[in-house]
């Protein structure tokens, strides 16, 4: 039976962080799922964050301790079920009295240590520069400061490594694929779908609707489906740059900047700093979203207030934003709005056929969201099966010694030929999914054409046909960040290498 005729149990609009999530929930649980992307897979606000799972230190300032306590436990769980994707990282706060008081912060952290009280994290302490190297990066008036824990991670990765799931438990992926309509029937959903590289059309079937379309949910709600909701979005713009390393530590840093936002300074791929994020009204299309000459100024300046190095608009290399969907609470200050999300189920007459609309979450809190989500739509099917996403790794996560340095070891004596810092990036990115990368390779030359900065054919042949990518954009970019190094003639190569490759070849879902 192919898609055209197959009645699905729920289809699934959006293959950003809560749609992969909630297809993959569902698919775990006995339902069959088809989930379409318009464009690539995270290509618009999943891959546009801070990369950190993390609790959300500053939400306790505005009382929203259901949040931060939910993200928190979540911030466990994927350190566990996503080793080789989300890893502790400890986060220096150099004090600043004009912000906020000393007291306050340290109330806050103890606070933030209570909520998320797990084993696996170090605790937050108050710290003097004076008797520690962790104030060697900042200027020497700033004299004492604070440190916590928290997790770093790939956002675009977590989200690919949710769609793998998803195909694993047997779900359909579909990327460049419009949803263009849906509608209720007697007895199931009507929905169109149209592939915008072929440009054909195709009607589908299912029981239930998912919309997790991100900052488009709102006009996916009016505009395709014809229907009205409780709730609406406040758009917000959110941006960052990568600079060349600014310092040689570990360690992230977390800037109180003179409005009372708070910026962090992140350590990224080895070579590069991260600095985000701005909080920004949006209005607009969410795809056309970019950084301002404003934006980038404003992150300058707050490094500048803190390191004694100066940084300048002239050394970012990268930049990217992207546009959070927030639910509406009427809160004037964009920084206050609560960030808890809301699903919504909109049922029609008879009951029976459930729409469910996600508005709002984060990066962080997207598998109890996506739990959820399913949980909503279980009495609308009797075959549903228990939750189960908690304790199952995720594709890659599944590393037998526990423990990422041992992983990295196990690598490095069964594949002896292959350069440290290949290892490394494959470890970090594919995670026990490397044995299928390196499979029937032996010499580093058996690992095909070589594109650039360790990007070999075998690797892109894999992204092509496990990962969903077609694009030299897809591949340099949302699946190994190598974009930041690949010159604009290796970008080209790469390009043309594609564009001659044959169809790429599809993936089975």
């Amino acid at each position: 039976m192919n898609s055209k005729e197959k009645l699905y149990d729920v289809v699934v609009v959006g293959g950003g962080i809560n749609g992969v999530g909630i297809a993959a929930d569902a698919a775990g649980r006995g339902l069959s799922v088809l989930l379409c992307e318009q464009d690539d897979l995270a290509s618009a606000t999943s891959s546009a964050s801070s990369k950190l799972i993390h609790g959300g230190i500053r939400y306790l300032e505005h009382y929203h301790f259901g949040l931060v306590r939910e993200s928190l436990k979540e911030r466990k769980i994927l350190s566990q079920t996503a080793p080789h994707l989300v890893h502790p990282l400890r986060f220096v706060v150099p004090f600043n009295k004009q912000v906020r008081p000393f007291w306050l912060v340290r109330l806050g952290l103890c606070l933030y240590d209570l909520l998320g009280v797990s084993l696996s994290f170090k605790r937050s302490k108050a710290i003097q520069f004076t008797a520690s190297n962790l104030g060697n990066p900042i200027k020497s008036a700033i004299n004492s400061g604070f440190i916590y824990s928290d997790c770093i991670t790939d956002d675009a990765r977590l989200v690919i490594e949710n769609a793998k799931r998803v195909r694993q438990k047997g779900g359909t992926v579909l990327t460049n694929t419009q949803c263009i309509s849906a509608k209720r029937s007697e007895n199931h959903w009507e929905v169109a779908l149209f592939n915008l590289l072929n440009h054909q059309q195709q009607h589908i079937k299912s029981k239930a609707l998912v919309n997790a379309t991100g900052p488009w949910c709102d006009s996916f709600i009016k505009d395709k489906l014809n229907l009205n909701s409780q709730y609406q979005l406040r758009l917000v713009k959110g941006s960052h740059i990568v600079l060349p390393k600014l310092y040689d530590r570990e360690e992230a840093y977390v800037l109180q900047n003179k409005d009372g936002r708070i910026i962090f300074v992140i350590p990224y791929l080895r070579d590069f700093t991260l600095i985000g994020t701005t909080d920004i009204e949006f209005s607009g299309d969410p795809h056309l979203v970019k950084i301002s000459t404003q934006e980038i100024q404003y992150l300058c300046d707050c490094v500048n207030d803190y390191f004694k190095h100066a940084i300048s608009p002239k050394q970012v290399l990268s930049s990217w934003s992207g546009v959070r969907a927030l639910v509406e609470d009427n809160t004037g200050k964009l920084s206050a709005i609560n960030r808890e999300y809301k699903l919504e189920l909109n049922l029609d007459a008879q009951h029976q056929l459930p729409l469910i609309n996600v508005f709002g979450g984060k990066l962080t809190t997207y598998r109890m969201l996506a739990e959820k989500a399913v949980n909503k739509l279980a009495p609308f099917f009797s075959h549903v099966s228990p939750p189960w996403t908690a304790t199952t790794p995720l594709p890659g996560g599944n590393i037998k010694e526990k423990d990422l340095a041992h992983f990295m070891g196990s690598l490095s004596h069964t594949y002896p030929w292959l350069p440290l810092s290949l290892m490394e990036r494959y470890a970090l990115n594919y995670g026990s999914q490397t044995y299928d990368i390196l499979k029937n390779t032996d010499p580093l030359t058996k690992l095909g054409l070589h594109f650039g900065h360790e990007l070999y054919e075998s690797e892109v042949n894999y992204l092509i046909e496990h990962e969903w990518a077609k694009t030299a954009e897809d591949i340099l970019w949302r699946r190994t960040k190598l974009g930041l190094v690949f010159s604009e003639e290796e970008t080209k190569n790469l390009t043309a290498w594609l564009a001659v490759r044959h169809n790429p070849t599809p993936i089975k879902n």
